[in-house]
């Protein structure tokens, strides 16, 4: 696989990035975070480290936390479809994950909806796909404007839940 330059975008500098999978997102996981060390990024890897069964729950928590709480501006998490670890992640507050399967997808993610973890399928994209998505993901930056209100209508509503 290729490692293409990856641009630079609002944190300044490469943001360091939390990583986590279940079971089923183990090996596109694996190739990621290869993907991503190769091109200059820090990685943290919050599991899953075996095909295993997990609960994929436990992992997105891991990720989510960090990303709350500063540690890592962004986060990425594979399950089987994406699906479960997006649900899973938005339960934490500040977290805008986005579930991606092309890179159309996830470069908006970040542009409209400032998102800050991505998800993705391992059962639904191969990994050239999945690099293509990271990649775009990480290139993109929020454009705020009129998205800037819309997300903090969304931030409100998680002041709410309180």
């Amino acid at each position: 696989m290729q490692l293409t330059f990856i641009r630079m975008n609002d944190f300044g500098e490469k943001p360091r990035i939390a990583v986590g999978a279940d079971h089923a997102g183990y090996h596109l996981k694996e190739t990621l975070k290869k993907f991503l060390q190769g091109a200059g990024y820090s990685v943290d890897d919050d599991g899953t480290w075996s095909e295993e069964s997990v609960d994929y729950p436990d992992f997105a928590k891991k990720v989510a936390d960090r990303v709350a709480k500063g540690e890592n501006q962004l986060g990425i998490l594979v399950c089987g479809t994406g699906i479960g670890m997006s649900i899973a992640a938005n339960k934490v507050e500040g977290i805008r994950a986005a579930l991606a399967h092309d890179a159309m997808t996830a470069r908006l993610a970040r542009e409209h909806n400032d998102a800050n973890v991505l998800t993705m399928g391992g059962r639904v994209v191969n990994d050239v796909q999945a690099v293509e998505i990271v990649r775009d993901f990480l290139g993109a930056r929020f454009l705020g404007g009129r998205h800037e209100r819309r997300v903090e209508k969304v931030n409100e509503m998680d002041k709410e839940r309180e």
